[in-house]
């Protein structure tokens, strides 16, 4: 299926979108993490990263703060109806007022505490500036809901999307680029400088697209695989002869050429591999 861009603009011209942002702004919070996107054309070019991969008809927004991207996921000619979840009572009383659109599709919460699969019964995306303090969280949680969610696309610091997108052998590379490699194809997209929030962050933001991939299940168990992995990377500077030694790996492994690589320099088919080799005497 090729890839579409399914993200546009509103017909509101770009000065009428400024000046409306421009009014009665909502106060960025330091505990929420709020960083606000200024540039609309970045949050035009993030919405447009949208694929309808896989098919979904329903997109989730997190954290949409005054609806800078959202305005890029409204309109009858979308084929996905948008909600957004928002903790934020000033930024829910925000996007009340100014997206008629959205009435009854304003979720307030936090994502971390919602479940997924009560929200929605549909397979969904995934989209959102993402809070740095918790994105890793999130992306957990799309884990834990990777048969219901066939696409991701957000911003998070550059350190993160880096590491998310590192191939194996990168030092970038680590836990969560594994978890998630398994499940998604990930893309690094582009870079976008502090200077276009308000408040600036103090570091570069990465935008990246995830979508699922064919993979129902590995060929192994998924538990022991993620121990596993996080057992490897816990010691990234040693063996994995040394770095799983606290998971007593049975002697019939031991000798095996896997364990004389560190953890950085396996993809997902060698943890599967090394996931097997460990469970031989289970």
């Amino acid at each position: 299926m090729p890839v579409r861009s399914y993200g546009k603009p509103s017909k509101r011209t770009t000065s009428d979108r400024e000046q409306s942002f421009r009014g009665d702004a909502v106060r960025a919070k330091k505990h929420l993490g709020q960083h606000f996107l200024k540039d609309l054309s970045i949050a035009e070019r993030i919405a447009g990263l949208l694929s309808g991969h896989n098919g979904y008809k329903s997109v989730l927004e997190i954290g949409p703060g005054m609806g800078v991207l959202t305005q890029y996921l409204l309109g009858p000619d979308l084929p996905f109806t948008t909600h957004v979840i928002e903790i934020d009572n000033e930024s829910i009383a925000y996007l009340t007022a100014h997206f008629p659109m959205l009435r009854g599709r304003i979720l307030d919460g936090d994502f971390l505490k919602k479940d997924l699969s009560v929200l929605f019964q549909e397979p969904v995306a995934i989209i959102g500036n993402f809070p740095y303090n918790i994105s890793s969280q999130i992306l957990f949680k799309v884990l834990d809901h990777r048969q219901q969610v066939q696409e991701v696309v957000c911003m998070l610091q550059q350190e993160v999307a880096q590491r998310i997108a590192s191939p194996p052998g990168n030092k970038d590379y680590g836990i969560l680029s594994v978890l998630l490699q398994a499940y998604y194809d990930i893309r690094y997209e582009f870079t976008v400088d502090a200077s276009v929030f308000s408040p600036p962050p103090k570091v570069q933001s990465g935008v990246i697209s995830l979508r699922r991939n064919t993979v129902v299940a590995l060929p192994c168990d998924e538990k022991k695989f993620v121990q596993v992995v996080k057992q490897g990377f816990n010691n990234r500077r040693k063996t994995l002869r040394n770095a799983l030694k606290p998971l007593n790996p049975p002697e019939s492994m031991l000798s095996h050429p896997l364990l004389d690589k560190r953890a950085e320099q396996l993809g997902v088919p060698e943890f599967v591999q090394l996931t097997l080799l460990m469970m031989n005497d289970e």
